[in-house]
């Protein structure tokens, strides 16, 4: 895979995934839970606010709730507002009054609720999805249809405020949204918190700002704290008298199930794993709509965008970028991404911080697998290259071990050299056509290119007919010197049959020379930084080369330095002293007869 290539479908993919869980809300729940650890913070309770608990021990002082007259609820609000100068501002009740059941005790509760005008009750909407035409002819479902409202026996309907106390529970079963108000028959009905503080701010002379909220009417709030973070008062002991009137001066009292098994406790978006009772989670959206704490949806359209520019933005950098570079960058963005989104989360704005978080990770590890498959198809090319010089078997053992190291520039290595040479290539090349000649020659090249692979050693380069190649270099070799000497002795073997071959298919035959050396010699690439070729130099390589070219037809020609090393292993005839061209001494040269395996 070209670089360029891998950029480019990096880049697209990284963007269509960026949308595609933008607008897909493929990941709501997991983006829920990361969302709520980073908007829900625990902050300092209003005091004003409190819970009067129906609580165990409530229960058991006074019996099963589902079956109370509204004596008790009367009794209530007489304790707490028969102190004028200590009576709390509002008296809200999580609980529904619905029916009628017994004539004079539903009247002394709504005569209470009358005589103090503190009491907000509560009321249930019953939604039902509907299907509407738009304007523009197109078919929509309103899930905000009010369908039904369940009010408050008359008599308490007319004495006291009310709000609906339905909860807003997400699709992951936690609740961190509300409503401000639902409309029925003509009728705005507020929330039941939106009515407290309604009935709060004309107490104390303060301002309702209601919220921003999405076209359904529906607003993320911010919870103040876990359970319990609201003072909590059991009702059986407000109704003993066992609390100081003064404790309620001015204050919003919520009065509500507070005991399990009482059915009204939910999954809370602050605490995950514990559930927190209606009553007290109310508490917290009325915390909220009166600091503001409350948030709506960016919109999608631009949000979409946006993220998909920064995503770009984010590959761009990857991709121009080290792995340790990449790697703080993406953790840097991360960070920075959470920042973000509690930052506009405290003005108002709620983002999914997931979805690009994501895609970040996605297209690091994108980086890193391209990269690293890139990097393997490399050294396979490169390992298949070093196969045209290498003996095979030699490239496959140093690739699984990576044990080897070649530098740049030159370094002394001490080799063994062989070159070999057709005999009369010239001449015979006059009398053949060039396809023949062509044919003839890379047969030749084969058999010695064969044999040079199988002892282990390297291709230097072909020169016309001729062809060189080194021992130890630029691996380390065993037994490097007769690993030479062995390979100019299969060339030898080769010939003949490469002879008879060439003798049938084109009339003609062809003969070796062949010259080994050992030594010292300056191995390295050689050349120039555009250009450069890895080769061994030095008087090592030009007596291997003097010795191919004082060869006879057929004969195999190794210096006294080789002899020595490999004596005990070869038979030989000694030569003797000769001069070399382009050397002051004489060397002392055998020929190769026979070798020992």
């Amino acid at each position: 895979m070209k670089e360029r290539t891998r950029l480019i479908i990096g880049a697209v993919a990284a963007v269509l995934l960026s949308i595609l869980l933008t607008f897909s809300g493929f990941l709501y729940s997991f983006d829920k839970l990361v969302s709520d650890s980073l908007y829900q913070r625990k902050s300092i309770p209003n005091d004003n606010i409190k819970i009067i608990a129906i609580d165990e021990a409530t229960i058991a002082r006074f019996g099963d709730p589902s079956a109370w007259t509204r004596e008790i609820p009367a009794s209530l609000v007489e304790v707490l507002d028969k102190d004028l100068e200590n009576a709390p501002a509002v008296i809200a009740f999580d609980m529904l009054y619905v029916t009628e059941e017994d004539e004079e005790k539903d009247n002394a509760f709504a005569e209470a609720c009358e005589k103090y005008g503190n009491v907000v009750t509560g009321v249930n909407v019953v939604y039902r999805d509907k299907l509407t035409v738009g304007s523009d002819g197109s078919l929509n479902v309103d899930s905000q249809n009010v369908a039904m409202v369940e009010y408050p026996y008359d008599a308490l309907k007319s004495a006291s405020d009310y709000g609906f106390v339905n909860t807003y529970i997400d699709k992951d079963q936690f609740i961190r949204t509300s409503g401000v108000e639902a409309n029925y028959q003509g009728e705005t009905i507020d929330s039941l918190d939106m009515a407290v503080w309604k009935k709060y701010a004309k107490s104390s002379g303060t301002e309702v700002v209601k919220p921003k909220t999405t076209s359904s009417g529906i607003f993320y709030f911010k919870y103040t704290g876990n359970s319990g973070s609201y003072s909590v008062i059991s009702m059986a002991d407000v109704l003993d008298g066992k609390i100081d009137s003064r404790a309620f001066k001015n204050s919003i009292c919520y009065v509500g199930a507070y005991a399990p098994g009482m059915g009204d406790s939910f999954n809370a978006a602050i605490q995950h794993g514990k559930q927190m009772y209606g009553v007290e989670i109310h508490a917290n959206i009325l915390q909220a709509l009166m600091t503001g704490q409350t948030a709506v949806p960016a919109n999608r359209y631009i949000y979409g965008i946006v993220v998909a520019l920064v995503v770009l933005l984010f590959y761009i950098l990857l991709s121009r970028t080290k792995i340790i570079t990449s790697t703080i960058i993406l953790i840097a963005a991360l960070i920075g991404d959470g920042l973000i989104g509690r930052f506009l989360y405290d003005r108002g704005i709620v983002v999914a911080v997931i979805d690009f978080a994501v895609v970040a990770v996605l297209i690091y590890v994108y980086y890193l697998v391209s990269g690293y498959l890139i990097e393997i198809i490399k050294k396979r090319q490169i390992i298949s290259a070093f196969k045209k010089y290498v003996a095979p078997q030699v490239v496959d053992e140093i690739s699984k071990s990576g044990d080897f190291e070649i530098n740049l520039g030159g370094q002394k290595r001490h080799i063994a050299v062989l070159f070999v040479d057709i005999r009369g290539f010239t001449p015979m090349s006059e009398g053949l056509q060039p396809e023949e000649v062509v044919d003839i020659l890379n047969e030749y090249l084969a058999l010695t290119t064969k044999c040079i692979f199988q002892n282990g050693g390297t291709l230097d380069k072909y020169i016309g007919d001729a062809t060189m190649a080194v021992f130890n270099s630029p691996f380390n070799l065993d037994d490097y010197i007769f690993r030479a000497v062995c390979t100019a002795w299969d060339i030898a073997a080769g010939s003949a049959e490469l002879e008879q071959k060439l003798q049938e298919k084109f009339g003609r035959t062809i003969s070796y020379g062949i010259g080994v050396n050992c030594g010292d010699a300056v191995v390295g690439n050689i050349g120039c930084d555009f250009r450069m070729d890895y080769t061994a130099i030095g008087d090592t390589v030009n007596t291997a080369a003097r010795l191919e070219s004082n060869a006879k037809a057929g004969q195999i020609l190794i210096s006294d330095a080789v002899y020595e090393a490999v004596k005990d292993r070869v038979k030989v005839t000694e030569i003797g002293a000769i001069p070399l061209k382009g050397k002051s001494k004489e060397v002392l040269v055998y020929q190769v007869n026979e070798i020992n395996r």
